[in-house]
């Protein structure tokens, strides 16, 4: 006779698979692709998140799935098989090499190059119909590449251009002036890197010119 645990455990009627409404996947799962994944179940913004990785790591999914009674993300996946980012309608690409200290993003062009010219086929294979978000450095040339290697609209790729640096541009003028900073309007532009620039002349608070 079975016991209780025996009887327990035995499986089910298997579920047919659904596909998700709103499936989101971060590829490449360093320190920046797991702050994109928490964000990302932080706001529910997906009913599924996949993440993705050369190097598979069950912990990091299981400390997020555990993690799930916090959170409103019925389905948390991981693997290193990219069959498991299908049907995604998003997809956040932080995967390459990391900057070095001191060193300009652009050195990495040519080794997070090679690491896209894999990534970005799978990606296609198995969400044809997705938008790609590119956080990978230098961002503005591997968006381009991403572009160029996927065959997408342009309006499928997207890179995170100057958002960091205006957003470390916002915090620095209000903390000088001692104000707080939703008071404070500010961006910087160009290429995200050594080349950008602050916009200066349209720096405001609360609609004052700074010059003013």
């Amino acid at each position: 006779m079975a016991t209780l645990k025996e009887k327990l455990m035995a499986p089910g009627a298997e579920e047919e698979a659904t596909i998700p409404n709103n499936k989101i996947t971060v590829a490449g799962i360093g320190q920046v692709g797991m702050a994109c994944a928490i964000s990302i179940l932080e706001k529910s913004l997906a009913d599924e998140l996949a993440l993705i990785d050369v190097l598979e790591d069950k912990g990091k999914m299981m400390d997020l799935q555990h993690e799930s009674l916090f959170l409103q993300t019925p389905k948390i996946v991981a693997d290193k098989d990219y069959s498991v980012i299908a049907n995604s309608k998003i997809i956040a690409v932080t995967a390459g090499v990391h900057q070095q200290e001191r060193k300009s993003c652009l050195n990495l062009v040519q080794r997070n190059f090679n690491v896209f010219k894999f990534v970005i086929p799978q990606i296609v294979k198995y969400s044809p119909d997705c938008i790609i978000i590119v956080v990978s450095n230098p961002v503005d040339i591997l968006m381009y590449v991403t572009r160029k290697l996927s065959g997408l609209p342009k309006h499928h790729v997207i890179g995170s251009g100057c958002n960091l640096d205006s957003a470390r541009f916002h915090y620095l003028i209000p903390e000088k002036l001692v104000i707080h900073s939703s008071s404070c309007h500010r961006w910087i532009l160009g290429e995200h890197g050594d080349s950008n620039v602050a916009a200066w002349s349209g720096v405001n608070v609360a609609g004052i010119s700074l010059r003013n």
